[in-house]
This record gives C-alpha cells, sequence and structure tokens, in this order.
C-alpha cells in the first residue's frame, strides 16, 4: 500500500548517479504531481534537438516556431506538454508563476501572445510513476531532491543543469558532478 507521503510537487529530482544506463542518467526532473495515486513530472534537461516548427502538425505563431523540443520523459513519446511561466497565482500551478498545459489548442493560444522573451517550454513525452513507484525509488537514493524555481526551470543551459545543481549543492554532490558519465573510460 502506498505510504501518504511526503510527496514532493514542486520539487526538482536529480539523478543521484545510480540511475547509469537508463533513460534519467543526469537528469534533472520537475515534479508536476505527486500524490497517492502516483507521480508525474518533466525531464528538463534533455533537448531532442528538435524544433517545434517541425515537430509539431500544426501552424504555430511565430513565436513557437523556433522554440526546442525537450524529452520530457520516456512515456507516450508523441505526448505534448508544456511549462507557461505567467504571472503567479493562475490556476493550475505547480510553483508560483509556472504552470503546465497539455492542449495543442491552449498552446496555441498562448503561443499567439507570447511576449519576445516569454518563458515556454515543449516537451514530447513525460515521466510518470504508479501509486508508491517514485516512493520507492527515493527510498533506494536514486534520486536527489532540490528545490525548484522559475530560473531553474527555464534556464538557458539546460545541457549543464544537472552538474550545475550538483556543484551548488557542495562536498560529494560537487564530485559527483565531475564524474565522467563513463566511468569505465576514464
Amino acid at each position: 500500500m502506498p505510504q501518504k507521503g511526503p510527496f514532493l510537487p514542486g520539487q526538482l529530482l536529480l539523478d543521484s548517479g545510480s540511475l547509469s544506463g537508463s533513460f534519467f542518467q543526469r537528469t534533472v526532473l520537475l515534479v508536476c504531481r505527486h500524490d497517492a495515486e502516483g507521480a508525474f513530472g518533466l525531464v528538463l534537461n534533455r533537448d531532442t534537438g528538435t524544433k517545434a516548427v517541425d515537430a509539431i502538425a500544426a501552424e504555430l505563431p511565430a513565436t513557437l516556431q523556433e522554440s526546442p523540443l525537450f524529452a520530457g520523459g520516456p512515456v507516450q513519446p508523441t505526448a505534448l506538454t508544456y511549462l507557461l511561466g505567467n504571472e503567479a497565482g493562475a490556476a493550475g500551478e505547480i510553483l508560483p508563476g509556472l504552470t503546465l498545459g497539455h492542449s495543442l489548442d491552449s498552446l496555441l493560444e498562448v503561443g499567439a501572445g507570447l511576449p519576445p522573451g516569454g518563458r515556454l517550454k515543449l516537451f514530447a513525452g513525460y515521466s510518470g510513476w504508479s501509486p508508491g513507484q517514485l516512493e520507492d525509488e527515493m527510498r533506494r537514493k536514486a534520486w536527489l531532491t532540490h528545490p525548484a524555481s522559475l530560473d531553474l526551470v527555464f534556464t538557458p543551459a539546460p545541457g549543464d543543469l544537472w552538474a550545475a545543481i550538483l556543484k551548488a549543492k557542495g562536498g560529494f554532490h560537487r564530485l559527483l558532478a565531475q564524474m565522467p558519465e563513463d566511468p569505465g573510460r576514464n
């Protein structure tokens, strides 16, 4: 039976170094929902190398066309999700000033009104856990936690996010950030 907490919505999960060889190796994941029913999150630092205009079969507003598409996780890789930085107090916030959307229609509406420099991040797929699964991974120390912020979610250097957070944590985490991706090739 799943435990009643602690739940981690609005937190970042970082590969603790024990996820080598998996989809989640060196990932930073934003937990969007976590409760007794399971968990849902998005990987923030896995750019697919594809632009929105090349992946979304719809006429996108110019503000969205060159947006990079991130691999949110291994579940339903064709499912579209987005994170929008907006004014605090909006319905469905994950963090103050950060909302989640799943609909192409709402994305098109948001994109049409997005000001230059507006904060929006697009994802294909997501990460999901069944009831108790994430709690079990936390007990096995597969993940490290870190408070999420808008600056971390929308970092201009997502490929460096995992190492940057670990270095900022200091101590053992700093050493982990400096380890080669494949220690066998050291």
